[in-house]
């Protein structure tokens, strides 16, 4: 527990201090957001607002990790780093990385497309496909390794897939949820508001996992077989200290975007903590916002395609009220709600097995 109030704090100071001066770098150096023509015209007020701020999230995150386990063992506790969180915090630098290289085409180029389509896709497939092979290694002394090859929910469900299937899921799983943050990143404050919910609700799984683990408190039926579920709660701390602490520079009217950068990490990290804390399918609900996002890109652009139509004023959906006429503050606020709600049915889902039954 004390990891994790250290990890959020050192994180959440280090967010809290290093973006402003991020501002201050990026603007003396024109690293300004480019606004998509196509996009609403209430956004071109927004150009040249610093972006890249993600790269804040991610340096913070890792330090408020690395800083609450050095502590620890300075404090001769002896809890080292574990194989789950850093695979985690592997996918959230790597698909960062990827994100950053979009983001600087961007800036360079001066235009609002950065890599192309494929060079992007690439990159969060070499990221995913290297997760899947180590979280299957790294056994603990009761063989408990990072993930497995099942496909979970509140736990590991149904057969096996097999270590190709297993790839193929985690990948397809991955550059989703990294893309869904992506396509949520569209007014100030929506995406890091939402992550913020979703990684306070793995605070809470990672503990209660962790109380209710196999090889603390027995083989009982509802016991959990996750390698280090602790840890992974002060991963989920340290990105959500990272994240808030940034919030306050990113809510109505930003003072930077986190661009790529912090959508495709943020993206992955709820990913990572998913496939390890076993609960993949959860996260569909957790991050509810997320997938009906998602979906209106989707519905919009196969009705397009179909029907030469178009269901909604424009996609993302955040958009289409925008052009209905909503401020943006009232989207986000009540698209925070949203994930508010999402993230109470996911959690009252995962509590739900644990009542007494008649």
């Amino acid at each position: 527990m004390r990891n994790i109030l250290i990890a959020g704090a050192i994180s959440l100071i280090l967010s809290m201090v290093g973006t402003p001066l991020a501002i201050r770098l990026f603007a003396r150096r024109g690293y300004g957001q480019n606004i998509r023509e196509e996009g609403p015209s209430g956004h071109y007020d927004k150009k040249g607002t610093p972006t890249m701020g993600g790269t804040v999230i991610v340096i913070a995150s890792l330090i408020g990790y690395f800083v609450a386990h050095g502590v620890t063992v300075f404090a001769e506790v002896g809890d080292p780093p574990t194989a789950s969180a850093l695979m985690v915090l592997f996918l959230m630098t790597g698909l960062g990385a990827v994100g950053f290289l979009d983001d600087f085409i961007k800036i360079y180029k001066q235009r609002s497309l950065g890599l192309r389509s494929g060079a992007k896709a690439g990159g969060q497939l070499v990221v995913g496909v290297i997760f899947a092979v180590l979280v299957l290694r790294f056994p603990n002394a009761y063989a408990v390794t990072p993930a497995t090859t099942h496909v979970s929910f509140l736990r590991d469900i149904g057969p096996s897939i097999g270590l190709i299937g297993f790839m193929i899921w985690v990948v397809f799983f991955i550059v989703g949820f990294s893309n869904a943050v992506n396509l949520t990143d569209g007014l100030d404050g929506l995406a890091s508001g939402a992550t913020c919910l979703v990684l306070a609700a793995y605070v809470l799984i990672g503990n209660w996992q962790l109380r209710n683990s196999c090889t603390t408190v027995g083989f009982g039926p509802n016991c959990y077989w996750v390698r280090d579920p602790l840890d992974l709660a002060v991963v989920a701390a340290a990105v959500l200290g990272a994240c808030l602490g940034f919030l306050w520079w990113n809510a109505p009217p930003a003072k930077i975007f986190m661009g790529d950068t912090g959508s495709l990490a943020l993206g992955g990290v709820i990913a990572g903590l998913a496939f390890t804390t076993r609960t993949q399918l959860l996260l569909v609900i957790l991050g509810g916002l997320f997938a009906i996002i998602t979906m209106s890109v989707i519905i919009q652009v196969g009705s397009f395609k179909l029907t030469r139509k178009r269901v909604f004023r424009m996609a993302p959906l955040q958009h289409h009220f925008e052009l209905s006429g909503w401020a943006e503050t009232t989207i986000v606020v009540r698209f925070w709600l949203i994930a508010a709600l999402c993230v109470a049915a996911g959690l009252g889902l995962f509590y739900l097995e644990w009542m007494p039954k008649q």
